[in-house]
């Protein structure tokens, strides 16, 4: 059984990332819209604070500790009393979900705050995550010839002497590069296909890892989003996050373990998003006499007013599944098909409550007096990123149906 009621703990961080979301990010918000690519230095004081917090113990964010549960309850929990742990996951999904709420492209420039250090923390080992535990991660998978078929990665891994070379190009890499370390998605051997893909963890400074370029984006023009080419780079051998060993039965289960973690915040991130845009709609609509009523039926109320009541039900439904997922990772119960579910409605609920609500709010929906019309553009991505719609629906469809994906495509 799942408490939905928030534990004090995570109730006080969520509220101070919503005040880092209001008095910080809101304020910047269209500044850094308009000047894409520029760093956002009130960042750097955030990050300080951040630090702090994780320090001590106060409040983590979305750091490679984001990733584990806490252990805690277990040690305070009677014998007979079944463990309801909300550890890491549930603390970075709120914290997501708030700051996004304040600017999403804000959100993925916080240094040290990456998806990379999600990445980390779902196969790292505990000496890895020692070592990686404090760097500032971005995460390279897509490349030039595939988008969404993680499995048909082409960058390789070759192991000589002491050190990993690795060759391919990365593009739309998330913070790219602002980041310290990058996680790399490599093949160790491309004959033994899917299952040979793992992770690495690339130094900034590693010799033959560069930037190539930066892209113009429709939205989270905050975010610095980079095309990485990686020619002969070396890193050190235990830089391969979890196992070397190639398992042909487990397949790409290690590497795709990540996404169990990650998905769930990018749903986060989009209904964070979606909040900040019915917030705005309901003010407009009320400033316009249109009165939103819980009491009487959908069809018996304004156009607009049963428009608002629809898309805020899918609203709750995406943050209730945002919720789980991140729940069931905490307590250790395989979460895929949950992150995927919650991935595809937060994805799908995000880009649809946004538009809408820039048609809604007419002629100052569409211009630049509100962020309404930015939120729209920044929506988008999160419905792609992390695995497309698409993708998440296909997942979904075979574990509802038991398919393997070799049966289902």
């Amino acid at each position: 059984m799942i408490n939905l009621e928030l534990p004090k703990k995570l109730r006080a961080s969520a509220n101070q990332a919503h005040q880092v979301a209001a008095q910080i990010f809101r304020p910047i918000s269209r500044k850094y819209d308009l000047a894409e690519h520029e760093y956002p230095v009130e960042l750097d004081t955030m990050a300080a604070m951040v630090d702090g917090l994780s320090d001590s113990g106060t409040q983590k964010i979305s750091g490679a500790a984001g990733g584990r549960s806490d252990e805690s309850a277990e040690d305070t929990a009677p014998a007979t009393m079944p463990v309801n742990a909300n550890g890491g996951n549930m603390s970075a999904l709120l914290n997501a979900l708030e700051t996004s709420w304040g600017d999403v492209g804000l959100m993925l420039s916080i240094p040290y705050q990456g998806l990379g250090n999600a990445a980390i923390a779902a196969v790292a080992t505990d000496e890895q995550l020692e070592r990686f535990g404090k760097v500032w991660a971005s995460m390279a998978i897509t490349e030039p010839s595939f988008g969404s078929d993680s499995a048909a990665v082409t960058t390789t891994a070759v192991l000589d002497g002491d050190e990993w070379v690795l060759n391919g190009e990365k593009i739309f890499v998330t913070a790219g590069e602002r980041s310290t370390h990058i996680v790399v998605w490599a093949s160790v051997d491309r004959s033994l296909g899917r299952a040979a893909i793992k992770s690495f963890v690339v130094p900034r400074d590693a010799p033959g890892l560069s930037v190539a370029r930066l892209e113009h984006k429709l939205g989270i023009k905050a975010s610095d989003t980079a095309v990485l080419l990686l020619q002969d780079c070396r890193i050190p051998k235990d830089n391969i996050l979890g196992s070397p060993e190639v398992n042909v039965e487990k397949g790409f289960a290690g590497v795709m373990q990540t996404f169990d973690n990650t998905r769930p915040m990018v749903a986060a991130m989009a209904v964070g998003v979606t909040r900040a845009a019915l917030e705005e709609l309901r003010t407009i609509l009320t400033d316009a006499g249109i009165e939103i009523s819980y009491d009487s039926p959908a069809n018996n109320q304004h156009a607009a007013a049963a428009e608002f009541l629809r898309m805020e039900a899918d609203y709750e439904s995406a943050y209730l599944l945002a919720m789980r997922a991140a729940w069931m990772a905490d307590n250790k119960q395989p979460n895929s098909l949950q992150a995927s579910m919650s991935k595809a409605k937060a994805g799908r609920t995000g880009t649809d409550v946004t538009l809408k609500s820039v048609e809604l709010a007419g002629s100052v929906g569409y211009s630049q007096r509100l962020l309404l019309e930015k939120w729209g553009r920044d929506s988008k991505i999160l419905d792609i990123f992390e695995g497309t719609q698409q993708i998440q629906q296909l997942i979904v469809a075979r574990r509802v149906l038991n398919k393997t994906s070799a049966e289902l495509k």
